[in-house]
């Protein structure tokens, strides 16, 4: 089923996300809609806050595959950075230079409720990036200088 993508000026994207405790159906049928709905607005990554739902759960697709982290922390975000124009599916019509971590590593748990951890770099990292500021409540505005 195709979600509601919300849009900014919607209170929802300005929280802060609580961490899933258990996957349970309710999640996993969660992840598929927001998985449709991401392919459908051909979206690189979609946070649960974007659909209205205040979990700590993303999906990013940075290659036409589709990686869902749930409750992602960073272990390692590099000192180097590097500038790239963002877009967002909650902030339609507005690309901003933003400057972001040239590596990462997450720990993550999967849709299995295992623990993993992934290093990602320049595209994948930066889609990681933009949508863990979502389950904090942050924009890609609030990079605006």
């Amino acid at each position: 089923m195709i979600l509601n993508v919300k849009k900014i000026g919607d209170d929802v994207l300005r929280k802060k996300s609580v961490l899933v405790d258990k996957i349970d159906k309710e999640i996993k049928t969660l992840i598929h809609n927001m998985e449709v709905t991401m392919k459908k607005a051909n979206g690189a990554g979609l946070a649960a806050p974007q659909v209205g739902v205040l979990k700590r759960i993303i999906l990013v697709r940075p290659n036409n595959k589709t990686y869902v982290l749930i409750n992602p922390e960073f272990k390692f975000k590099d000192k180097e950075l590097y500038s790239d124009v963002e877009g967002c599916l909650s902030v339609p019509g507005k690309n901003i230079q933003i400057l972001r971590s040239k590596n990462v590593v997450v720990e993550f748990m999967g849709i299995d409720g295992d623990l993993y951890e992934m290093n990602a770099c320049d595209l994948f990292a930066r889609v990681i990036q933009h949508e863990i500021d979502h389950l904090d409540g942050k924009l890609i505005v609030d990079y605006e200088k």
